[in-house]
């Protein structure tokens, strides 16, 4: 009997190369939308609704009650909104209940671009066993989609999409350079911290700028918040 098949879309760029018709997509924006969504949705996080534009997060948080509006331009929050992109803003003391309507550069944008899935969840470090578990489950063919930098590969996306399909690799069939490139580059890490394999990359640089390095390790953390978020009508709910 034929596995499923297992790829990995390295950027939003490419995504038109790849069919995503019935299958399970895991959007991945390590640095920092889908980290952020595991650790709200995690302390508690009633949903997260992602939009694509500071206009839509705006006008959703003032029509929905209990509603939180965040997200980030460029690693700073967003003029109009009240919170941003990190996931150390979300504590269970603050978060649980609440909805949280998020924006940001790269990851909203490419849960909105994809067309026809079966399931759409999103993944980075933070939940990556929870996910890998989820996508051997569903015994479905899988597409990781990074959400890159404005269309440009970045470092720590294709390494967390390299962490899963290690993870999940008896359970698929792979005939595509972009997972044996990221499989490649997870098993370069080695014994070391992913952060310190991750302080080199562009992204790091750039939020470093910011100020946003223990953020940044943070997101790097394995398994801290171990839940599958999964996209329901036009929000993300945990999946049970």
């Amino acid at each position: 009997m034929n596995r499923p098949v297992l790829e990995v879309c390295l950027s939003p760029a490419l995504l038109h190369l790849y069919d995503t018709t019935d299958k399970v997509v895991v959007i991945i924006d390590v640095f920092r939308a889908t980290s952020t969504i595991a650790a709200a949705l995690h302390n508690g996080a009633k949903s997260v609704i992602p939009v694509a534009s500071v206009a839509e997060c705006i006008e959703i948080g003032k029509a929905m009650p209990n509603s939180v509006t965040a997200g980030e331009r460029d690693g700073k929050i967003a003029a109009g909104l009240e919170y941003g992109n990190s996931p150390s803003e979300y504590p269970r003391s603050f978060i649980e209940g609440k909805n949280l309507v998020l924006t940001t550069t790269n990851g909203t944008r490419l849960l909105h671009m994809v067309q026809n899935a079966a399931v759409i969840v999103t993944g980075a470090f933070l939940n990556l066993g929870a996910v890998s578990e989820f996508l051997i489950a569903q015994n479905k063919s899988v597409v990781l989609g990074c959400a890159a930098w404005k269309d440009r590969f970045n470092l720590e996306d294709t390494l967390f999409a390299g962490a899963v399909a290690s993870l999940v690799t008896d359970h698929f069939d792979t005939n595509c350079d972009s997972v044996r490139a990221a499989c490649s580059l997870y098993n370069a890490v080695g014994d070391r911290p992913i952060i310190d394999f991750l302080k080199d990359s562009s992204h790091y640089r750039r939020l470093s700028a910011y100020g946003l390095q223990a953020d940044m390790e943070y997101c790097a953390t394995p398994d801290l918040h171990p839940v599958v978020p999964i996209l329901s009508e036009n929000e993300l709910i945990v999946h049970a």
